[in-house]
């Protein structure tokens, strides 16, 4: 047996058996979300949550003075921070940028490779709301959220971070890439599914999860359509003529304007803002 169909039996069996170990959500973002789902939370108290958090609190103030909010006044205090971006936004916001926590190994290899899935995340986070911002701009009856969008596109392939620490017991797939970027493949999708249920995120993010590697534009325009044309930027798809069927889907669609989408100035400008955040 082969070490990648060991590995994938390991994992299936795993799954199986429910045996797999799941990542779970940064204490911080636990606290964050159960705050948030109280109807009777107050911003304050929201405040007095995140404070307990420096690294996330300075998130919170870097996002609330940045270009993606749109405004050009700067903020001083975590309450003014968690006051202009709004409860309706907090829980996703502080959630996607807590998740950087998980992504972390005391191992040099498994840890490359982590980091690679976060930059990988994050780039398909910031093309995503990029695209869904312009495409909001043309269609203002469209009701999709930036926030959720780009929490959304952080955790549509968090599958592959349990494939990874499973994988962190078989030293010698770190040495093949490519090997275990197709166990990962393989995996990951049900996996994230899985992930994500156990989290209590909502049909929408289980959603693009379990079918972004799908080359077919959705009916109505979901949060999974922008992962797909991330997956398309980032050459995510094996097949050239499926993903050209599915751009020309989407500028039937008017999703996007032209084929050469991400050289539009308003486009690359917001995804330039998205990435700042996380830097």
């Amino acid at each position: 047996m082969s070490s990648q169909q060991a590995l994938l039996t390991i994992l299936d069996d795993k799954i199986r058996h429910d045996r797999l170990v799941l990542p779970t959500l940064p204490e911080i973002a636990l606290r964050v979300r159960k705050t948030a789902d109280d109807p009777d939370v107050s911003l304050m108290q929201m405040t007095d949550v995140i404070a307990q958090d420096p690294a996330l609190s300075a998130r919170m103030m870097k996002i609330a003075n940045s270009a993606f909010m749109g405004r050009s006044i700067q903020v001083s205090t975590l309450n003014q921070a968690v006051t202009r971006i709004g409860l309706s936004q907090i829980k996703n916001i502080a959630t996607a940028m807590a998740l950087e926590q998980l992504f972390v190994s005391e191992y040099k290899q498994v840890q490359q490779q982590m980091d690679k899935l976060w930059r990988d995340n994050i780039q398909v986070a910031a093309i995503a709301v990029a695209c869904l911002k312009s495409y909001q701009h043309t269609q203002s009856n469209c009701k999709l959220s930036a926030d959720v969008m780009t929490l959304c596109a952080l955790v549509h392939n968090i599958g592959a971070l349990a494939v990874i620490s499973e994988a962190e017991r078989h030293p010698e797939v770190f040495g093949h890439p490519l090997f275990l970027n197709s166990v990962i493949d393989k995996a990951a999708p049900y996996i994230s599914v899985k992930v994500l249920k156990a989290w209590g995120f909502g049909d929408e993010f289980q959603l693009a999860a379990k079918s972004w590697r799908v080359c077919k534009a959705g009916t109505p325009i979901h949060y999974t359509d922008f992962i797909r044309l991330a997956a398309i930027v980032r050459g995510y798809y094996r097949s050239v003529e499926e993903q050209h069927m599915l751009l020309q889907d989407y500028l039937a669609q008017q999703v996007i304007e032209v084929p050469e989408f991400m050289q539009q100035p308003q486009i690359a400008s917001v995804f330039q803002d998205v990435r700042a955040l996380f830097q």
